[in-house]
């Protein structure tokens, strides 16, 4: 818990927060490119968390369901030309990370029914904001990106069932908190 208190002001910082331009192409670029972000990795991990929370099927459905979503998003963004709706998003990228903390930090148990219809809208929304910033082979950067994304679903999966209860709604209440810093920032 000490470290996560000490990690929070980094979070909070508004040079961090900021979004990340210089998306570059190719696998290792897609890869990388989740971890690069505060308001992408908050959220991925805020997706395995309440998956954990929630137990059951939707441990695998929820991100399935937000990789799922953010794939089409993605894809559509990137063939349909959609740079300008595509700023759209970004408030939904950061209500994202808001409610997947809030979610994390009440230990919110929604039905199956209506969590993942929420986590498929925010990866809608990660996943346009990403498609149109994609060049050279986006089906390369963009599967690369998808597996890293899965992987930090893992890590906040494995996170939410390794701790105990309190310290992982404490850490969905940093999220909540980090996400309103990046909307005011």
């Amino acid at each position: 818990m000490k470290r996560i208190m000490t990690a929070l002001p980094l979070l909070l910082a508004p040079s961090v927060a900021l979004a990340h331009p210089g998306h570059g192409y190719g696998l290792e670029a897609g890869f990388l490119h989740p971890f690069t972000g505060t308001d992408h990795l908050l959220a991925m991990v805020g997706v395995g968390l309440w998956a954990a929370i929630l137990g059951g099927r939707a441990r695998w459905a929820l991100p399935a369901g937000f990789l799922g979503a953010m794939a089409l998003g993605g894809a559509l963004a990137m063939n349909l030309g959609l740079g300008a709706a595509a700023q759209a998003v970004e408030p939904a990228i950061i209500a994202s990370v808001i409610l997947l903390g809030a979610v994390v930090a009440l230990a919110l148990r929604a039905p199956l029914a209506a969590a993942l219809p929420l986590v498929g809208l925010f990866g809608l929304a990660h996943g346009a904001a990403h498609g149109v910033e994609m060049v050279g082979n986006g089906l390369v950067f963009g599967a690369a990106m998808l597996t890293a994304t899965a992987l930090l679903h893992g890590a906040g999966l494995a996170l939410g069932l390794a701790l105990n209860g309190r310290i992982a709604r404490a850490l969905g209440g940093a999220t909540a908190v980090a996400g309103l810093a990046l909307a005011f920032a």
